[in-house]
């Protein structure tokens, strides 16, 4: 279902408190916000083209993986970032986005490496092949809506080194997000069409108009809160990252987390498990 034709994009700062407990907080400093609970930016993990400019070839690299993580040459504190991602439709006019339409949802790794000084986002975000990852089960999306059967979802990340399972990221309902249904996507929407290339930003309808207006996207729509042990600890090779998004009415937290210590899980449930080498 997913090929190297869609374009990646990322939401940064959509779940209250991430961004300072990734240390990216002071990154968005100067990004203004109509409302506090503004998401910060949008950014790039992946463009479908060969023809982008030199200081982002590496854009070019499709980095999805179901399966694993491959551990960067150059950082030591790579974290995972458990999030929904949304498969969609884009829609243009006249070169102008004007509609972003959800079909499928699934677990989504936006596995990131801390670099306090990067001067972009995307920096951090792509450094080859299967330096992301997303789930092999997506979930159809009903409606994008309230009362559509993403609202009952859940979000929970789990780490494994050995035999040793610890909570990752804090259980998080979907509909925790700051933006979330028509008001996300519009924001989107506006981004893609207007975000400038300032600080931390890029700007994203110069790299649609690169990457040939793409009519398809994965969107990664923000990372939750991480427990202690989360913020603290980073993945090393041999680990196991596993991010679950789950229906929320149906399973229990205690349930996910006993099918994340067998590494089973059912086929309604978006799971997402990958081995760091």
């Amino acid at each position: 279902m997913i090929s190297k034709n869609f374009i990646g994009l990322g939401v940064a700062g959509n779940f209250a408190g991430h961004l300072e407990q990734a240390g990216e907080a002071s990154d968005f400093a100067q990004v203004k916000t109509e409302e506090s609970i503004q998401p910060k930016a949008i950014f790039p993990f992946y463009l479908p083209t060969n023809d982008i400019e030199p200081t982002y070839k590496f854009l070019e690299k499709f980095p999805l993986s179901s399966n694993e993580i491959q551990f960067p040459n150059d950082a030591d504190n790579l974290q995972i970032e458990p999030e929904v991602a949304l498969v969609c439709n884009i829609k243009y006019e006249n070169n102008q986005v004007i509609a972003l339409i959800p079909t499928h949802f699934g677990a989504y790794n936006d596995c990131s490496i801390r670099r306090p000084n990067a001067r972009k986002i995307c920096e951090k975000k792509n450094w080859g092949e299967n330096s992301k990852g997303l789930s092999e089960t997506l979930i159809p999306i009903d409606q994008f809506t309230l009362g559509g059967n993403l609202d009952n979802y859940h979000i929970a990340c789990f780490h494994k080194r050995g035999e040793t399972i610890n909570e990752y990221g804090i259980d998080s309902p979907t509909v925790g997000y700051n933006y979330f249904h028509e008001k996300l996507l519009n924001w989107i929407v506006d981004r893609m069409n207007n975000q400038p290339d300032e600080g931390p930003m890029n700007h994203i309808a110069q790299m649609l108009s690169q990457s040939n207006y793409p009519t398809k996207a994965i969107i990664s729509i923000g990372a939750t809160r991480y427990t202690e042990f989360g913020e603290h600890n980073f993945l090393q090779k041999g680990d196991t990252s596993i991010v679950v998004v789950y229906n929320g009415k149906k399973y229990t937290h205690e349930q996910i987390m006993d099918m994340a210590k067998q590494e089973q899980f059912p086929e309604d449930i978006s799971a997402l498990i990958q081995a760091v080498r």
